[in-house]
């Protein structure tokens, strides 16, 4: 597997989680990383993406000011702190490399990989927040 997430967890909400996602065979600095997630009968939808090679980050609506996006290119790793969890982002959740990944002078915008193209994708990894 190209990508591996880990860290997921059962927890109260109002807790932290962290999830961690090691790349392998790539050098990362040269790849954008991107978080997504899925709730149960609910479509995929993005969380938070970076691209490590020059810290460009963009986060959800939904997640800002509780989640952090960061990478450590020497563990090929690219992690994402959840503070402040709520029962809303109970979901799995997956990384993946983006389908595209670019900035403007508005913004960074980031695009998930296509759902068949298996080889960009993590297994993923469940988050469980009870209230």
């Amino acid at each position: 597997a190209q990508l591996v997430e880990s860290g997921g967890g059962s927890v109260q909400a109002g807790e932290s989680l962290r999830l961690s996602c090691t790349v392998s065979a790539f050098t990362l600095e040269y790849y954008a990383i991107g978080w997504f997630r899925q709730a149960p009968g609910k479509e995929r939808e993005g969380v938070s993406c970076i691209r490590s090679s020059d810290a460009s980050k963009t986060y959800a609506d939904s997640v800002k000011g509780r989640f952090t996006i960061s990478s450590d290119n020497a563990k090929k790793t690219v992690y994402l702190q959840m503070s402040a969890l709520k029962p809303e982002d109970t979901a799995v959740y997956y990384c993946a490399f983006p389908g595209s990944f670019y900035c403007t002078a508005y913004g960074c915008h980031c695009e998930p990989p296509g759902t068949h193209d298996s080889e960009s994708w993590g297994q993923g990894t469940q988050v469980t927040v009870s209230s």
